[in-house]
C-alpha cells in the first residue's frame, strides 16, 4: 500500500512505514528456604491474617528495599500488593521467589520448567525507566530499541522473535494492538514485569514464538501508603508523580490505591515532545476471607512526533543513515489517548477449589502525521512525502480459571482449567501526500528549513476496518512426586478475523492444539535442573503483499535444557537454559521490487529457527547490595525463505548481549544513607539486512544512578529521597539498521528527582 513512487525516490518512507503499520498479530519476595515448599492447598495461606505475613530482616533494616510494615512512617509500597494472587513474600530486593505468570497459579520459580526473569519494583525505582523498553532492557534474551529512538511504541524482541504485537500483557490478559494503535506502558503504574522466555501458547494461546512480557499493575495495600515526586531531566523535561493507597473510610475490607503522573517534556529530536498525564485508580472489595474483586481503571493521553527517522542513503547498495532529519515540526504529530477498565475476582470454595474471573476493556484513539525525505533533487534540496494514520482500537479480553489442589496417593496436583476470550474491534484510515515535484501536495525541504514551510495534510485514502475473535480452553496439571515436579499442559485456540480494506473483505479462520511438557528435579542444595518441550502458535491477518494470498497461522516448537539455582542462605539466584526453537510460517516486513517499483509489506518467511543460551544472576543482600548480570548467545536464521536468504541470520538480531547492573547503600559511617549504582550493556555487533551484506557495529552503553537518604541529614525529613539517573553516560549515538532501513539510537538522557513518602 506505500509503493506509489519510484524505489529510488520512496524506499525509505516505504520502509519506515512498512514497519509501523504492520497488521494486529502478524509480527510474528522474601527468601524461600531450602528445599523448596511443597506445594500445598491454596487456601491455607490465604488464611493467614495479613498482620502476621513475616517481613525480611533487609526489609526492615534497608530503605531501599524495605516492605510496608505496620508502622508510622513506611519506607517503600510492598512490591506486591495485598490484592494480588500472587503472596507478598514472592519478591524481594531484586529476587523474584513465585511467579503467577508463569502457571496462573502461585508455583515456586525453581519448579517452573521454563526459563524466567522478573523486572522487580526496586529494580524500577532504582532504574527509574520511562518506558517498557527501558524497563526491561537489562533482561537476557531481549532486544529494545529495534527502531532506534522512538519515544512513541515499545518495540523489543525476545530470543529473536518480534514481541511488539504478540508478546505484551497486562495482569495475564493479553493486551491487543494493532498498526498504529499501540497501547503505552508507564512503568511508574507497574509493580513487577514478568518475562517468559518460549512459547507460551499452552496457557495463553496465540503468542510470540519468542515468549511474552507480563506487567504487573500497583494494587491497593492494607497498609496506608502516600508517595509524592517532582523529576527534573535533559530537554526541558519535567514530571511530577503521585501514588496514594490504604483502606478507605468504608473500612479495612475496602482498600483503594490512586496513582498518576503529569509530565511536560521536550526530547532530542526538534519538535518532538514526550508529554503525559496518567492515572490509574484501583479499588479492592475484601467481602470475607475467601472472596475478593479488585477494579482497575487507566486513562493516558499522551502526545510525541509521529517520525523519528533519518533519510537513509543507498547509493553504496545498502542502507546508510545520513544526518538529515525526515521529520518537520511544523506537520508531525502523534497524540494517543487510551483507557481501560478491568477486574479481578477470586473465590476459594475450600481447600481444595478456586476460582478466578479476570476481565478488561481498553479502547484507544490516535492521530498520526508524519513526513519524509524521498530524495535529493538537487544540492541542499530534498524532495518529501507525508502520511496521515488516524487509529481507533477497541479490546475485550476475559479469563476464567478453576484451580483444584489435591493428592492421588503420592502424586500431589495442581490443576488448573480455564477458559478465556478476546475480540478486538479495529478501524484505521491512512492517507498520503506525493511531494510537489510529483504533481502532490508536500514541499521540498530547502536548505534545512525545517518548520518554515506550511505542510498540507493528505485527504484519508484508505479505510480498515478488522475484527478478531480469540477463543481457547486450557488444561494444566502440575504434579510432584518426592523432589520431581512434572508440568504437563494443552490447549485448543480458534480464531476468527474478519478484515474490510475499501470495501474488499478477506475472512480468515484458524484453529490449532499446542501443548507443553515439563520435568524439574528439585535437590536439597537449591540446585533444579529441568527439561522442557512446548509448541505455539500465533494467528495472522493479512494477505501476502507479493503473492496476495491469505496468511497461514505460524507455528512453533519449542526445546529448552536449563537449571535454577537459589543460594541457600541468601537472597540470591542465578537460572540458565540452552534453547532451540523454530518457527515455521512466520510473518516480517520486507521489500520487494515488483514491475520495476520497490514495494514493502508484510510476507511469510518460511522457516526461522532460533539457537542459543542464557544465563542471569540476581542478588538483593543485607548489606545494602543489590546485583543482577545476565550474558545471551542468540543465533537466529532464516532456514527457508523464497527470497534467497536462507542460511542468512535475521537482520538486527545480535549473537551476544551481556549487562550489569548493581546499586549499592552505605549503612554506617559519614556516608550512611548515600547509594550508588552503575550499568553496563553491551549488544554485539548484528547484520543491517537480512542478505546479510552489512552489519550494525557492536557497542557498550553505561549507566548510573545515586541517591541519598535525606533523614540522614535530620530525622523530620525521614521518607524524603533525593536521586540520580543518568543514562548512556557517555552520550554514545549508535546506528541500528534493520530490514535495509537505520534508525539512531538513543542519546544520553539525565533525570533528577526528589521523592517523600508518609
Amino acid at each position: 500500500m506505500f509503493a506509489k513512487w519510484p524505489s529510488a525516490r520512496m524506499r525509505a518512507l516505504s520502509v519506515a512505514a512498512s514497519s509501523i503499520l504492520a497488521a494486529p498479530a502478524v509480527r510474528a519476595q522474601e527468601t524461600v528456604p531450602v528445599p523448596m515448599p511443597e506445594i500445598v492447598v491454596q487456601g491455607q495461606s490465604q488464611k493467614q491474617p495479613a498482620a502476621k505475613k513475616s517481613v525480611s530482616k533487609p526489609a526492615k533494616t534497608a530503605a531501599a528495599k524495605s516492605q510496608i510494615t505496620k508502622t508510622n512512617a513506611p519506607k517503600t509500597p510492598p512490591p506486591l500488593s495485598d490484592g494480588s494472587s500472587v503472596p507478598l513474600s514472592a519478591i524481594d530486593g531484586y529476587v523474584a521467589k513465585e511467579s503467577f505468570a508463569a502457571t496462573k497459579t502461585n508455583t515456586p520459580l525453581i519448579e517452573v520448567p521454563q526459563s524466567i526473569s522478573t523486572v522487580t519494583r526496586k529494580q524500577i525505582e532504582d532504574r527509574a525507566p520511562q518506558n517498557l523498553s527501558d524497563a526491561i532492557q537489562y533482561v537476557p534474551g531481549i532486544r529494545t530499541n529495534l527502531s532506534g529512538y522512538d519515544p512513541r511504541f515499545d518495540t523489543f524482541n525476545i530470543r529473536g522473535f518480534d514481541a511488539t504485537y504478540t508478546g505484551i500483557y497486562r495482569d495475564g490478559l493479553r493486551q491487543m494492538s494493532s498498526g498504529f494503535g499501540q497501547f503505552r506502558t508507564e512503568p511508574y503504574g507497574l509493580d513487577s514485569i514478568t518475562i517468559l522466555r518460549g512459547p507460551t501458547a499452552s496457557l495463553y494461546g496465540s503468542s510470540n514464538a519468542g515468549g511474552i512480557v507480563d506487567m504487573y499493575t500497583k494494587r491497593p495495600t492494607e497498609t496506608p501508603f502516600r508517595e509524592l515526586e517532582v523529576q527534573i531531566g535533559n530537554y526541558d523535561r519535567y514530571q511530577g508523580n503521585f501514588d496514594f493507597s490504604g483502606p478507605t473510610t468504608l473500612g479495612d475490607n475496602v482498600l483503594y490505591r490512586f496513582t498518576g503522573l503529569v509530565r511536560d517534556s521536550d526530547t532530542e529530536l526538534m519538535g518532538t515532545p514526550d508529554d503525559r498525564l496518567y492515572l490509574a485508580p484501583a479499588v479492592t472489595f475484601k467481602f470475607d476471607p475467601d472472596t475478593k474483586l479488585t477494579v482497575l481503571g487507566e486513562y493516558m493521553d499522551a502526545t510525541t512526533g509521529a517520525n523519528t527517522a533519518w533519510y537513509n542513503d543507498y547509493s553504496s547498495g545498502h542502507a546508510h543513515r545520513t544526518n538529515i532529519w525526515s521529520g518537520d515540526p511544523n506537520f508531525q504529530l502523534f497524540d494517543q489517548t487510551q483507557e481501560r477498565i478491568g477486574y479481578e475476582f477470586e473465590h476459594r470454595f475450600n481447600d481444595i477449589f478456586t476460582f478466578r474471573q479476570k476481565a478488561r476493556y481498553s479502547h484507544l484513539s490516535s492521530t498520526g502525521r508524519y513526513i519524509d525525505i524521498v530524495d535529493e533533487i538537487e544540492p541542499n534540496v530534498w524532495s518529501r512525502a507525508n502520511g496521515i494514520v488516524l487509529s481507533d482500537v477497541n479490546n475485550f479480553v476475559a479469563d476464567n480459571q478453576l484451580e483444584a489442589r489435591f493428592s492421588t496417593g503420592p502424586l500431589k496436583h495442581v490443576v488448573l482449567t480455564g477458559v478465556d476470550v478476546a475480540y478486538v474491534w479495529y478501524k484505521e484510515g491512512e492517507g498520503y501526500g506525493e511531494p510537489i515535484e510529483d504533481g502532490g501536495i508536500v514541499p521540498p525541504l530547502i536548505n534545512y528549513n525545517y518548520g518554515q514551510t506550511r505542510i498540507p495534510a493528505p485527504a484519508i485514502q484508505t479505510v480498515t476496518h478488522q475484527d478478531q475473535i480469540l477463543t481457547g480452553t486450557y488444561l494444566q496439571d502440575q504434579i510432584k512426586l518426592d523432589r520431581w515436579v512434572l508440568t504437563l499442559g494443552g490447549r485448543h485456540d480458534w480464531v476468527t478475523t474478519d478484515t474490510n480494506t475499501d470495501g474488499d473483505d478477506l475472512k480468515q479462520s484458524d484453529a490449532d492444539w499446542t501443548g507443553r511438557a515439563g520435568l524439574t528435579y528439585l535437590f536439597d542444595s537449591g540446585f533444579a535442573p529441568y527439561i522442557a518441550y512446548g509448541t505455539g502458535f500465533v494467528a495472522n491477518s493479512g494477505t501476502d503483499f507479493i503473492t496476495g494470498k491469505p496468511f497461514n497461522a505460524s507455528k512453533s516448537e519449542s526445546k529448552e535444557v536449563g537449571f535454577k539455582y537459589f543460594v541457600p542462605g541468601y537472597n540470591a539466584s542465578i537460572s540458565s537454559a540452552v534453547f532451540d526453537i523454530q518457527q515455521t510460517d512466520g510473518v516480517q516486513d520486507q521489500c520487494a521490487d515488483i514491475n520495476g517499483v520497490t514495494q514493502c509489506g508484510s510476507v511469510q518467511t518460511g522457516v526461522l529457527r532460533s539457537r542459543g543460551f542464557e544465563i542471569e544472576g540476581t542478588t538483593t543482600l543485607d548489606n545494602g547490595l543489590s546485583l543482577l548480570a545476565s550474558y545471551s548467545y542468540v543465533d537466529m536464521r532464516i532456514e527457508d525463505n523464497a527470497n534467497g536468504n536462507e542460511g542468512n541470520v535475521l537482520s538486527s538480531i545480535p549473537f551476544n548481549t551481556a549487562s550489569f547492573w548493581g546499586d549499592y547503600t552505605l549503612r554506617s559511617g559519614p556516608a550512611a544513607g548515600l547509594g550508588f549504582g552503575l550499568g553496563v550493556r553491551y549488544i554485539g555487533s548484528s547484520f543491517g539486512n537480512d542478505e546479510n551484506t552489512f552489519k550494525n557495529a557492536g557497542h557498550t552503553l553505561f549507566d548510573m544512578e545515586s541517591h541519598y537518604d535525606l533523614a540522614r541529614l535530620d530525622p523530620t525529613l525521614r521518607g524524603a529521597r533525593l536521586q540520580l539517573n543518568i543514562n548512556n553516560i557517555a552520550d554514545k549515538r549508535v546506528d541500528v539498521c534493520s530490514s535495509d532501513y537505520c534508525y539512531l539510537d538513543q542519546g544520553r538522557t539525565v533525570i533528577g528527582s526528589l521523592r517523600y513518602r508518609w
